[in-house]
């Protein structure tokens, strides 16, 4: 693959979205004010955090909430975890109303509280699962459906073609491996010989579906060894984007041969600040200067001479806490 067609549009299913550059779906992360932020600075796609089929069956308020559009997304995945199809339908049920662009099926979450209902990376030990479950969301909806998994469970039973096989057999539009196994949670290295054998494994049995790939992603210019190495479709920023969603206009960039935007660190103090706004408007203050925390020591890692910025954030608990101890930032 050339340089000149790094960065391209891609196709899942009925829906084109205008570029390749995704950020990932993540616990804990890509709520709304993230997600909002992340697409302001040029992810060109998104996804929800994972929500339990089971909750949404339930109408619980807190999974609900969780399906909820950012005001910026035009497009958006909505991704599901489930151990079996039991609540399925009565999910789907639920989910109707948000309009969402695509179901994204979580098959890659190695937390034991969620593989114990083998869900998540569980669904690897089980390719018939994903079958079903892909048919039965193609059958009752016309939103195209992605799965996102990993190569395995553990080393001994790596299985991702023969899943990606039955995923495919449902009616899935759209893969995403993230190259570890289970039992390598995310430690490293990520194996992309892995994505390269996926997307030639999809090209020689006529698939026209996306991969794209997850995994040691932490730079613009990770993005572009990943597509030039692998060939897959495009890129899932995930633990790369956290405290750096600028990461997406870089590779988008560097991906059109343009010359890559140099973050600064007054980028950073102005994204934080912007961040910690949107927190409020979704979350209220005192939540959001919460959580928050682990957000801003993210922003700061690796600038010099903000040990004493990061104390002084971990213990904010109203939004002039965060404005006062970020101003030792303007000196930098």
């Amino acid at each position: 693959m050339s340089e000149q067609n790094l960065y391209h549009s891609v196709q899942i299913g009925p829906v084109t979205v205008p570029g390749n550059v995704f950020l990932a779906p993540l616990a804990g992360y890509t709520d709304i004010p993230f997600r909002t932020l992340c697409i302001e600075n040029g992810a060109d796609f998104s996804y929800t955090e994972m929500v339990s089929a089971e909750g949404l069956a339930r109408e619980g308020e807190k999974t609900l909430c969780l399906m909820d559009r950012a005001p910026n997304e035009k497009q958006y995945a909505i991704q599901l975890f489930m151990g079996s199809t039991d609540s399925l339908k009565e999910a789907l049920e639920q989910l109707q109303p948000y309009h969402c662009d695509v179901i994204d099926i979580n098959c890659g979450c190695p937390v034991p509280k969620v593989t114990k209902t083998g869900a998540g990376s569980a669904m690897m030990k089980n390719p018939a699962l994903i079958t079903e479950v892909v048919r039965i969301i193609t059958d009752s909806t016309d939103i195209p459906v992605s799965v996102k998994f990993r190569t395995g469970w553990d080393e001994s039973s790596e299985n991702s073609l023969e899943f990606a096989q039955a995923a495919l057999d449902g009616g899935a539009s759209m893969l995403t491996l993230h190259a570890r196994t289970r039992s390598k949670g995310y430690a490293p290295f990520a194996d992309w010989s892995k994505l390269t054998t996926l997307k030639q494994y999809c090209t020689d049995h006529h698939y026209q579906v996306p991969v794209f790939g997850s995994g040691d992603l932490f730079k613009a210019e990770d993005a572009k060894r990943m597509l030039e190495q692998t060939g897959i479709d495009g890129v899932m920023f995930a633990r790369g984007a956290i405290g750096n969603p600028f990461v997406f206009s870089q590779a988008k960039a560097i991906l059109s041969g343009e010359v890559m935007p140099q973050v600064t660190v007054a980028m950073r103090h102005k994204a934080i600040l912007r961040h910690l706004d949107l927190m409020i408007e979704t979350f209220g203050e005192k939540t959001a200067c919460t959580l928050m925390r682990k957000h801003t020591c993210s922003y700061l890692k690796g600038v010099p001479n903000t040990s004493s910025i990061k104390q002084a954030v971990v213990q904010a608990t109203k939004a002039e806490h965060y404005h006062v101890a970020l101003r030792g930032l303007v000196d930098l």
